[in-house]
């Protein structure tokens, strides 16, 4: 980001007991302001990486670099609001993914380590999110990385990153029906699984509309 930034606005000025106003964020970012583009950075990364660590498994913090250098280069470009921000970055980590296994011929996600945290995985009403949290992060990364890929997509951009039917159906090039029937299908598979294990809460949810927006229902 470029120097001599004007001041911070509202969105990075707000106290630890307020909501930061992330679409006013966004715009300081493209203005110049580098904090703005920090907090824009802290609060997507880390859904980001969990997400590229099933598609590139030990490689997502190389990927998610590339991914923001990107960002950076045409943040100027982009048009919409937060959650459309969401969208245009997981966009453009994904295309620097597959680029990055079109290199590499081959997916290594084999390997998952316990920091990448599944935390706050779905609304509370969401049964079989919380029963993924009430196993160890590691067992609950891998169970979504044994789905098939296009599930485990939707169940990443759905309930990790936070994205609608609409937004997460641009990222992966599919309407939103065929989005929401394989987060369906994601989290049916997982609460089968869950259920196997023992963990009775683990009941199929809806269709995967229990998302979660800055800790808010859909």
């Amino acid at each position: 980001m470029a120097s001599g930034s004007p001041a911070p606005g509202p969105a990075v000025e707000a106290s630890s007991t307020e909501e930061p106003d992330l679409c006013a964020a966004v715009l300081q970012a493209q203005r110049g302001d580098e904090r703005a583009f920090r907090l824009i950075y802290r609060t997507i990364q880390p859904g980001l990486l969990r997400y590229l660590r099933v598609l590139v498994g030990d490689d997502a913090d190389d990927v998610a670099s590339e991914a923001w250098l990107h960002i950076a280069r045409d943040l100027a470009t982009f048009r919409g609001d937060f959650d459309a921000f969401r969208g245009w970055t997981a966009t453009i980590a994904r295309h620097r993914a597959l680029d990055h296994l079109r290199r590499r011929t081959r997916r290594r996600s084999e390997s998952m380590p316990v920091e990448m945290m599944l935390t706050e995985v779905a609304a509370p009403d969401d049964t079989a999110g919380g029963a993924l949290e009430s196993i160890s992060t590691e067992a609950a990364l891998r169970l979504i990385a044994a789905l098939p890929l296009d599930q485990a997509e939707a169940v990443l951009l759905r309930v990790v990153l936070g994205l609608d039917a609409k937004t997460a159906g641009r990222v992966l090039g599919k309407r939103a029906g065929a989005v929401r029937v394989a987060a369906h299908r994601g989290l049916r598979r997982l609460a089968e699984q869950l259920g196997e294990r023992g963990i009775t809460e683990a009941a199929p949810p809806e269709a995967g509309e229990h998302g979660r927006r800055h800790g808010t229902r859909r």
